[in-house]
Order: C-alpha cells, then structure tokens, then sequence
C-alpha cells in the first residue's frame, strides 16, 4: 500500500521563523528558539519530511539563510526541501549545499520555465517541489507568485499541465485564504481538481488541529498534508498527529522509537 505523508514547514524571513495568515507574516522566533521549542533531534519521529521556505518580501540574504538551514538540518533525519527566491542555477546549487534533498519552485514556472527544465535535468525529478498559491473567488481558481502577490494568467487545470509538462516530482498545494487560519484545508473546495495531478500532491493551508490533517489525507488524491502553524503544533502535537492519523486508517511510515535506535 502507498503510504502518505505528514511534513511540517517552517517559514523563514530574514533571520526569524514566521507566523503566516492568509500570507501576513508575524515574526515568532530563531533558529535557536526552533530548535528549543520543537527538539528538532527528535523530530525525525513525529514527521516524514521538513520544508523549510524562506517568504521575505526584501532582498534575500543567501548566506544567512543557508547558514541558518544547515544549522538546523544538522540533526533532522528525514528529507529536507528548501525554497524561496529561486532564480538561478547557482541559487539552487547553493541551496542544495545546505544538504537540503529537495528544493522548492514558485515563480519560476510561469516567469521561467526553461530554468525549470534546467534544474530537473540537473538534479533530477524527484529533487523539485512545485509550488502553487491559490485563492477561490467567485467560484474560481485564481493562481499567484511572489508570495501570493502577483496574479499568474494561467487557470488551474492549464497551470497542472505546465508543471507537469516541465518534470517537476511533486507539488505543494498551498490556500492562501486557509492559510494560518487554523479552519481546515480547503479540500472540499479544490477536490474536483486533484485528479488532474499525475504527481504526488502536498495539501497545506489551513490545519489547526490532527483532525483537519486526517480529514485532508482521507482523500485518495492526496499523498501528503503539511503544516506550518508553530502555536498548534508544538510539544508534542506533532507525534500525537502522527499516532491519530494512523488510527484512523492513514498508512504512514512506522518509525522505531529514539530509544530503540541507541
């Protein structure tokens, strides 16, 4: 049987990890208040993935954000995709050196999409994370780039089919009206449009709570739910997520306890 995932996200803006709600960011803590609060050792047993996605509307400091992931990466051991200002071979290259196994595109499937064919043939399918912003009004789709600022002239099922047309492994599926809002993912609303994928999909936006997370995972076209809410999710929410997606019948890895591991 396939098994899903459950991938927790960070979100980093210039040095501090964010609060995100409906894309409004509110500065909550470093690296070292992360690595305090969510005894990132550990982690690797409540979680199959970590994303980590830098969000500044400014210049982004390259050096520092990477400085930053490989400190907190030392000790996660479990696959790591980073993102954020992507825009060339050498950024991505620099990312990647962070020991990131994965990194995350956004705006440059629609402004770039030759450097995307670039970076899959470099590094491979299964190396990139498409990622699409979305918003539901008047009964519409409506895509955006530049985190959730610039309207991309695409409609959903046309925008699938580029990315996958471009080779890209996988795609974070992100609400920006859910997002942090702490509701429920928006998954009665988008369902209609999952079967489009032929590539695993990553539902995020939204979650407050394991229910909302379960509900989300149910549904046979999603094969990973994500979160970023730091307040909701915090001590030990992440492994009692886990142990409640797995008795509701959500087929997830099995990890060995820390201690059986010594």
């Amino acid at each position: 049987m396939h098994k899903k995932r459950l991938i927790f996200t960070l979100l980093y803006d210039d040095g501090y990890f964010m609060l995100s709600r409906n894309f409004r960011l509110q500065k909550v803590g470093d690296v070292n208040w992360i690595e305090t609060n969510y005894n990132f050792k550990n982690i690797a047993f409540s979680i199959d993935e970590l994303i980590i996605l830098n969000v500044s509307r400014n210049e982004r400091n390259l050096i520092e954000y990477s400085r930053t992931i490989t400190k907190l990466i030392s000790n996660v051991f479990v696959p790591v995709a980073v993102g954020g200002g992507i825009k060339s071979m050498d950024y991505a290259k620099a990312l990647f050196m962070t020991g990131a196994d994965k990194i995350v595109i956004n705006s440059i499937l629609s402004e770039n999409p030759a450097l995307v064919r670039d970076l899959v043939t470099e590094y491979g399918s299964q190396s990139i994370i498409a990622s699409i912003d979305y918003c539901w009004e008047n009964g519409e789709v409506l895509l955006y780039r530049n985190n959730g600022t610039k309207l991309i002239n695409y409609d959903l099922p046309s925008y699938i089919a580029l990315i996958q047309e471009l080779g890209v492994g996988e795609v974070y599926f992100n609400s920006i009206q859910k997002d942090g809002t702490g509701q429920g993912l928006s998954i009665e609303m988008i369902s209609p449009y999952l079967s489009f994928f032929q590539i695993p999909v990553i539902l995020v936006g939204g979650a407050g709570n394991s229910n909302h997370l379960i509900e989300a995972a149910l549904n046979p076209y999603v094969d990973a739910v994500a979160t970023a809410n730091l307040f909701n999710f915090i001590g030990q929410a992440l492994p009692n997520t886990r142990k409640s997606m797995q008795a509701n019948g959500i087929h997830l890895a099995n990890f060995k306890p820390l201690q059986q591991l010594n």
